[in-house]
């Protein structure tokens, strides 16, 4: 495939019209109202290879009227943490990690939700008494970009998780589409863990099971799309290689951070609602 996509429902759906029906890949789309659910599973190294993605389940949530409503946030909420309640499993302690640079706005999604999360480790060690049974036992961190410290971001997660040995840990990101509609309005849970930088060619190490020695749970937002799928295939050479993204990204990325954000807080505080997280969070 040509065309560079962080998703794997997008990836699916361009192999399966270059090359029709593929082995090793299983895929089922469910629809909730103006909500729709896809389901890929890459069973084998076949699949692997025909997708250009890790063997593993990718979740994908399309909600295009996400911006506006607020029935829609709520169930996208409610239906992240029910995939993260079984990815995650019965967690002890959960790290979260915010990737990307905050300074950029469409690359900031993993700091604010960091900051939006209900972070209650050190009260649950210090203060038990502080904290009821309701609440699970979370940290994250938010270690920003190679460019910014020097070091690369999985050295920074593995000294981190070396040290608290946390029982999973929950990776956000910023991620490239290659369909216009799905920028914004979409997110994608997967257990392979994640590669950062991927969907704008510029790989970093992987943040996974295999380099952090603990399960890994990504959990993404495609924020930009490259121009060129925009163009048509008419743009200018030297404007290719570029991304764009949404005029209101600022309200999208606030938006868009508060959902992932309270759908891992709804996950992970296991006994509280929706509106108990709302009260807190707000």
């Amino acid at each position: 495939m040509g065309i560079r996509t962080d998703l794997a429902v997008e990836a699916h759906e361009l192999a399966r019209e270059e090359s029709g029906e593929l082995s090793g890949v299983r895929a089922e789309t469910m629809v909730h109202g103006a909500i729709t659910k896809t389901v890929v599973d890459i069973l084998n190294e076949s699949g692997a290879e025909a997708l250009s993605k890790a063997k593993g389940r990718y979740i994908t949530i399309e909600a295009p009227e996400l911006k506006y409503s607020l029935d829609d946030y709520e169930t996208v909420c409610e239906m992240i943490a029910d995939e993260l309640r079984v990815m995650c499993g019965e967690s002890r302690l959960t790290l979260v990690v915010g990737l990307g640079n905050r300074e950029i706005t469409p690359d900031a999604i993993g700091s604010r939700v960091v900051s939006e999360l209900i972070i209650t480790n050190h009260l649950k060690t210090h203060m038990p008494e502080a904290v009821g049974s309701e609440f699970g036992a979370v940290c994250a961190a938010a270690p920003g970009v190679m460019g910014t410290t020097g070091i690369e971001t999985v050295e920074i997660v593995k000294g981190i998780a070396g040290r608290i040995k946390p029982d999973v840990i929950i990776a956000v990101d910023a991620l490239a589409g290659a369909d216009i509609r799905r920028v914004c309005t979409t997110v994608q849970l997967a257990d392979t863990g994640i590669q950062p930088g991927s969907g704008v060619g510029n790989c970093r190490e992987g943040l996974n099971e295999e380099t952090l020695g603990v399960k890994v749970i990504a959990v993404g937002v495609p924020t930009v799309i490259a121009a060129e799928l925009l163009g048509g295939g008419s743009l200018p050479e030297e404007y290719r290689g570029l991304m764009v993204t949404t005029k209101d990204i600022d309200l999208v990325i606030r938006r868009m951070s508060k959902t992932v954000a309270n759908g891992i807080n709804l996950a992970l505080h296991k006994d509280l609602t929706f509106r108990d997280i709302e009260s807190i969070v707000d």
